[in-house]
């Protein structure tokens, strides 16, 4: 079980065979940004990032897209799939799949041509995106859209709207991801309705399931409403972060262990994101079951 004391209300998955290890992080001060640079020495996370991707990047992606007519489709709408996943060695031809956090259904075009046999199941409390999301993915006949928030528990929730959708959050956005993501600041808050994923999909999987997270700094309370799906998942693809961004969120180690207790053993780590001095701020973690 993981427990960090004084940050949220709520522990990780409890799951039955694993070593219970604990991680116990002092919060910091919000107004303390841990990615500040020593005094005098800029830090342009903003530019740094958007370098990172490079027009060049963007021409490979555009021509990616092109290659297959259900991403050029989605692309004339304007979502493009998300096809810089497309070489992660997921290892499975899966059944079924969990989008957590699928915003306007990038994820889910990319599975839907990876996994052809796969039953998909996309959770987005935001109601604007989760009406472009089913406009996107459910023509194909292959996916269901469950417009609530996974979390640990059920109810209204306020969820931390972003001026960019995908980053918005039912934690708050803090400082420093704006400086190094810019144009994320919150714009409003909205009242979502919160459910478990074991609610939500639990008596629907059927194996091989992928579980795919990317909430915005609630990775651990998606999980802690997952106990019993995650009892039935192969493998876990979940976003991280190595630096707070969201207020009270779970870091890359508590990830790491929780999964680990629930039988999970850590397999790759893909898009690394690094600020202008080198140092990782996320990254998307690859968790296969330990045979």
């Amino acid at each position: 079980m993981i427990q960090r004391r004084g940050v949220r209300g709520f522990t990780g998955p409890t799951c039955a065979g694993g070593t219970q290890d604990t991680v116990d992080r002092p919060h910091e001060e919000p107004s303390v940004n841990p990615l500040s640079p020593s005094p005098g020495t800029p830090a342009p996370f903003g530019q740094v990032f958007v370098a990172r991707k490079g027009r060049l990047r963007k021409l490979r992606k555009t021509l990616v897209l092109a290659s297959r007519r259900s991403w050029r489709h989605a692309a004339r709408k304007g979502v493009a799939a998300a096809v810089e996943h497309r070489h992660v060695p997921f290892g499975h031809d899966f059944v079924t799949i969990i989008d957590v956090g699928a915003h306007h259904g990038q994820f889910a075009l990319l599975a839907l041509e990876m996994f052809p046999r796969s039953t998909i199941w996309c959770v987005e409390p935001l109601p604007d995106a989760a009406a472009r999301l089913r406009a996107t993915v459910e023509p194909a006949g292959r996916v269901t859209v469950l417009e609530s928030a996974a979390a640990a528990g059920e109810g209204r929730r306020d969820l931390h709207v972003s001026r960019k959708t995908d980053s918005s959050s039912l934690l708050p956005i803090l400082k420093p991801y704006v400086d190094a993501f810019p144009g994320t600041e919150e714009a409003r808050t909205a009242p979502v309705e919160a459910r478990t994923l074991d609610n939500m999909v639990a008596e629907q999987i059927r194996r091989p399931c992928l579980l795919k997270v990317d909430a915005q700094g609630g990775e651990l309370e998606v999980l802690a409403g997952a106990e019993a799906v995650l009892r039935q998942v192969d493998v876990a693809y979940v976003e991280c972060s190595f630096v707070e961004f969201y207020r009270g969120q779970a870091l890359a180690d508590e990830l790491i262990v929780a999964l680990f207790n629930c039988g999970f053993r850590l397999d790759g780590v893909f898009g690394l994101v690094r600020d202008a001095r080198g140092r990782c701020l996320q990254a998307d973690l690859l968790f296969r079951r330990d045979s």
